[in-house]
């Protein structure tokens, strides 16, 4: 693989801020753009060769062999672009960004790979342009990188997996998208320096994702990995009167990690015999080989934590604990409660 850089190359990060930044690092303003909810990839292409690089370095190429095929297709000969991979579902006119189906694609078996190519196909969206041909873009300000990825894009067919993201240099614009894009599954806003350079691995733009907040029910936890200790505390909602597991805390000092164990021990629900019950929550292919048991807890303690989103029946991505709710019923923790953004869809976001 021949690209005019080291490789491999780490995809410049983001740093959250508060609110829509309406400023430059020198004054020249910002290109905002959607936040994608996908995986962060790192496209090479040298002839016939395409290699999809994760944020972590990580190969995703053998994943998924259509967005290759589209690579192989439809850009230039010698190309290095930054951009993320998703799936979308729905009915078309009403589509969203499916992070599920998405993590469904990464599985050892070439077989299911294959079949899962055609049945939840991947597209990719790029973003940034690091290089193309034998010209390396990396320490060109953004203005001209976007303007280069806008010519490749050009030429693209409009019916092929690959699109190029939407920008404007508006905040307001950039404030109503961070509303209304919700609704078809995106994190939230990116802001982008337009005379910066890519910065491999270095948090020089700035990213405003959706927060709230929500009680919930613990019902339960695993034991640390060290053995000693909560590992991570189990949180349900309740739904037409029934708890469903909708993710857990984990993020505890190891200290809080003991005493949680002696804060919770009057809530441990035991067996007939006096020993604690014996619990496993769902296994999916992702824990198929991992210890999913869990001390079950009575449904009595409520927490308030802090999410981003809610995918389905599950909190997407880090949940913070915020409090102890001691006040809270804990009937009252249901799904009703969450403020879920009215439907967008997926196709408006990327024909616009």
């Amino acid at each position: 693989m021949r690209q005019p850089f080291p490789l491999p190359v780490d995809p410049m990060l983001a740093k959250a801020v508060a609110t829509v930044p309406e400023a430059g690092t020198s004054g020249t303003g910002y290109s905002y753009e959607p936040k994608w909810d996908g995986f962060r990839c790192i496209v090479l292409k040298d002839g016939d060769e395409v290699e999809l690089a994760s944020r972590g370095k990580k190969p995703l190429t053998r994943y998924f062999p259509e967005v290759v095929a589209a690579c192989r297709e439809h850009l230039p000969e010698r190309i290095a672009l930054d951009g993320e991979i998703v799936v979308r579902a729905g009915e078309p006119g009403a589509q969203r960004l499916h992070f599920e189906h998405l993590g469904q694609r990464i599985h050892p078996a070439e077989s299911r790979v294959t079949r899962l190519s055609e049945e939840t196909p991947a597209e990719v969206i790029a973003f940034d342009l690091l290089a193309v041909g034998d010209d390396s873009l990396l320490d060109l300000p953004f203005a001209e990188r976007r303007a280069r990825l806008v010519e490749v894009f050009a030429g693209i067919d409009d019916a092929a997996p690959l699109h190029l993201t939407r920008v404007t240099d508006d905040p307001a614009e950039a404030q109503e998208w961070f509303t209304r894009f919700e609704g078809a599954g995106l994190d939230g806003i990116v802001a982008k320096a337009l005379d910066a350079p890519y910065s491999p691995g270095k948090r020089t733009m700035l990213k405003i994702k959706h927060k709230r907040t929500a009680e919930a029910v613990v019902t339960g936890y695993r034991v640390h990995k060290s053995g000693e200790g909560v590992g991570s505390l189990l949180l349900g909602l309740y739904h037409d009167g029934h708890l469903v597991n909708v993710g857990g805390i984990a993020a505890f000092t190891m200290a809080r990690r003991r005493e949680l164990v002696e804060e919770l021990a009057p809530l441990v629900v035991h067996d007939e015999d006096g020993q604690v019950a014996h619990a496993e929550t769902d296994r999916s292919r992702f824990s198929s080989s991992k210890d999913v048991s869990y001390v079950p807890l009575r449904p009595e303690r409520v927490v308030e934590v802090a999410f981003d989103q809610l995918e389905g029946w599950r909190f997407r991505h880090t949940v913070q604990l915020v409090r102890w709710r001691p006040d809270r019923d804990p009937t009252s923790c249901t799904l009703d409660q969450i403020d879920r953004a009215p439907a967008y869809d997926l196709g408006d976001v990327l024909q616009g």
